[in-house]
């Protein structure tokens, strides 16, 4: 059987003869180790064909071994009469020696293998007597089939082609010892017009022949020894390169990557990630112009695909095929309607925050301010009234009813370890600019998420963002964007309240599928001029408001609603009808009640009840 010593002692053209006699297919461009280990493998698979067919060879092998070495012997022993030849024998039996010298030299004429050879051997035989051409030519048919010369040829077959031209260029230049001019006058003397003198004149002409013979044979086996080393010397070479070509690991197709994209001037874009907050990373992927010309590819699709390592000189990952985009496949993408192209709508399917996970703060905002599915959502909170906590309990209870969307918490000019807290408390992805960071990267966050979110919704997904704060977002884009010449009271300028305005008012509910919710907050009572006219500005575009007050905060009752100045438009298309009308009736007891003394009985009632539906029930009594 065979193993992996004696297939690495083969050449590669054994190799190849190997896997062809055994039917194994392998690549043009396989390694020798690859041949090797195809052999190897098939033997494992087919154990008894590899058997037979080593068996065969390496028989075959061993008598062809022995024959050789029986021919080289044989001479040998021949050698010795030869030499003690009798002076008083008659013609015949130096005629006999001759035809051995003329049969030696056509030996070593057949391993060369010239046609110029050839005709040296056929004046030869044209030359001898007519007696004795019939005992030459059977002579000849015995040499013909003579094993050393098959054994060279083989020899030379299975090494390197380098080796069999620099053979053919040795033998090419040797020729000239047997040149024409030397022939023709051995055909004058050998001639059978000369009778008994023919012999006479034929000996010093054979020892010519048989001298140069052995030059050439000498001749031939330094430069088959040079060729030898020559190719051995190439082979160690490419044995060499070859091992050092194996170091390269390839990865290209094994390596996937999801990321959002962010298209730059050049028309050129980056896969960021989530975990850099969408700023610029060392695990930015690079996306080619044409791929994003060909998939249709716009700034904040979430892009999923197959990842080249980089390259020499290369500084990124480089996209090779993005499989899937915003979830959907490749088809879907080229087709979809642009966001500012989609019909909004009012919100008609109400999320759901009570339930298991449900707090009392949950429960109340569900009761007096729904939050429907492309709810443009704006909680008015002063200082230090619980709004943070307020927007952690309702995005999980959203995460826990709603699995089917897509919640992202976007913190703007915040504290750490409220970005720490949030990230360890909240089912969602977060993504957040403290307030240690530049207003040009406030802006730049927000700008791909919004993006990444309005993407998603053309996709037909519903999405959430809860924004903490927009005060502070209109205050990075109010700082990023250049003067107009136009300056507000609060040194707000003009043009800077547009962006934000963008943001906010992407909420909606799109017509055929898909939703953006925006739940965000708003601070008032600051002492910042700048901070009263952003409210002002933004006062009336939601849809739905909870405002918190701080009196009923330093009462230490949480949460603190004016239950009495929260509400949502059009919340009959949330509520079934039995519910709006009970709530109707219970907004209109607590309107004659201040919002600290309303949030007092409501908080008191509601612990005692296990839901909503309880809750208003026991109203009525």
């Amino acid at each position: 059987m065979f193993n992996i010593e004696t297939l690495r002692s083969k050449s590669v053209t054994e190799l190849t003869k190997i896997l062809k006699d055994l039917g194994v297919k392998v690549a043009r461009n396989s390694t020798e180790n690859d041949k090797i280990f195809a052999v190897l493998d098939f033997q494992a698979s087919n154990p008894k064909v590899t058997k037979d067919y080593f068996n065969t060879t390496e028989s075959s092998m061993n008598t062809e071994d022995k024959e050789v070495e029986k021919e080289i012997k044989a001479p040998a022993k021949k050698a010795a009469p030869k030499r003690t030849v009798k002076p008083k024998t008659e013609v015949k039996a130096p005629t006999e020696t001759i035809e051995n010298a003329e049969e030696k030299i056509e030996e070593k004429e057949i391993v060369a293998e010239t046609p110029r050879q050839e005709e040296v051997t056929a004046s030869a035989t044209e030359e001898n007597l007519t007696s004795q051409q019939a005992q030459a030519k059977k002579k000849r048919k015995r040499v013909l089939p003579n094993p050393n010369t098959t054994e060279a040829s083989a020899q030379e077959r299975t090494e390197v082609q380098k080796n069999t031209e620099t053979q053919k260029s040795a033998s090419t230049e040797e020729k000239p010892g047997n040149s024409p001019g030397q022939a023709r006058p051995q055909k004058g003397h050998n001639h059978p017009q000369n009778g008994g003198n023919s012999h006479k004149n034929q000996n010093p002409n054979q020892n010519q022949n048989s001298n140069q013979g052995n030059n050439q044979n000498q001749g031939q086996n330094q430069n088959q020894g040079h060729n030898q080393n020559q190719n051995q010397n190439r082979h160690s070479d490419k044995q060499e390169e070859h091992h050092e070509s194996k170091k390269e690991f390839h990865f290209d197709g094994m390596v996937s990557i999801e990321g959002v994209l962010e298209i730059l001037p050049d028309n050129y874009g980056f896969l960021r990630s989530s975990d850099f907050s969408y700023i610029s990373s060392p695990d930015d992927v690079y996306v080619s112009t044409a791929q994003i010309r060909n998939f249709g590819l716009k700034t904040g699709d979430t892009v999923k695909g197959i990842v080249r390592l980089p390259k020499e000189g290369e500084k990124y990952f480089s996209l090779l095929k993005p499989t899937e985009v915003n979830g959907r496949d490749l088809a879907f993408i080229k087709d979809r309607v642009a966001f500012e192209y989609l019909t909004p709508l009012f919100p008609e399917e109400k999320f759901n925050l009570t339930g298991s996970n449900s707090t009392i703060s949950t429960r109340i905002v569900d009761l007096f301010a729904p939050i429907g599915k492309g709810q443009r959502a704006m909680i008015v909170a002063q200082p230090k009234t619980g709004k943070t906590m307020l927007l952690k309990d309702i995005a999980n209870s959203i995460a826990a009813n709603h699995p089917e969307v897509y919640m992202m918490v976007l913190l703007i000019d915040e504290r750490p370890e409220e970005v720490t807290d949030m990230e360890r408390s909240v089912n969602a992805e977060v993504i957040a600019s403290t307030f240690d960071e530049a207003a040009e990267k406030h802006v730049k966050v927000a700008n791909l998420v919004l993006a990444k979110a309005q993407r998603m919704v053309e996709c037909g997904h519903d999405v959430v963002i809860l924004l903490d704060s927009i005060t502070r977002l209109a205050r990075a884009y109010n700082t990023v964007t250049p003067a107009s010449g136009k300056v507000l009271s609060g040194g707000v300028d003009a043009n800077a309240l547009h962006k934000p305005k963008r943001f906010f008012g992407a909420a909606r509910k799109i017509e055929g599928g898909g939703s953006l919710t925006i739940i965000a907050t708003a601070l008032i009572d600051t002492g910042s001029k700048m901070d009263e006219v952003i409210f002002e500005e933004f006062k009336g575009t939601g849809n739905m408001e909870l405002q918190l007050d701080r009196k009923i905060a330093n009462r230490r009752i949480y949460p603190a609603i004016d239950l009495v100045s929260s509400s949502t438009r059009r919340d009959d298309l949330l509520l079934d009808e039995v519910t709006s009308q009970r709530m109707w009736i219970f907004r209109k007891y607590l309107s004659e009640m201040n919002p600290v003394e309303a949030m007092e009985f409501v908080n008191k009632n509601i612990k005692g009840t296990l839901n909503n539906e309880e809750f208003l029930m026991s109203m009525n009594r």
